[in-house]
């Protein structure tokens, strides 16, 4: 695994969900940490934060936190703090078959792949957000 998980309590978290979703979980995982060492943003910080896998930029304080679950409706959901304007500006822009929750959440079919080229701005504003 090119970034180990940051305690054992996140690779269990990770483990314990359904393998329909962990590859899914996995991929955005992956592409955060990828996106964040493009930027400076510093250290991402990953933790848990209602059972959820949450990620930060706590050197530099750049990011409105990110985190990754699955949602009642077997989605995947990638969301950010609502306070923020990061998923509104994103919706604006973005691709009109992606699917939102509001402006707190995207929503992603965890049996299609990654769209990593549709979504890498989410991920990119989300880890700039203070900049």
């Amino acid at each position: 695994m090119k970034h180990p998980f940051q305690s054992p309590a996140i690779k269990s978290a990770f483990d314990a969900f359904d393998p329909s979703h962990r590859a899914m979980m996995l991929a955005l995982r992956d592409l955060i940490f990828k996106t964040a060492a493009s930027l400076p943003v510093g250290r991402i910080e990953e933790s848990l934060k209602w059972g959820q896998p949450s990620y930060t930029t706590p050197d530099t304080r750049a990011a409105t936190p990110i985190r990754l679950a699955v949602t009642k409706f077997d989605r995947v959901a990638i969301l950010t703090h609502c306070q923020s304007t990061v998923m509104s500006d994103f919706r604006a822009l973005a691709p009109p078959e992606l699917q939102f929750d509001g402006n707190r959440a995207l929503h992603l079919d965890p049996t299609t792949a990654v769209p990593i080229d549709k979504i890498t701005p989410l991920i990119r504003a989300a880890l700039t957000y203070r900049l």
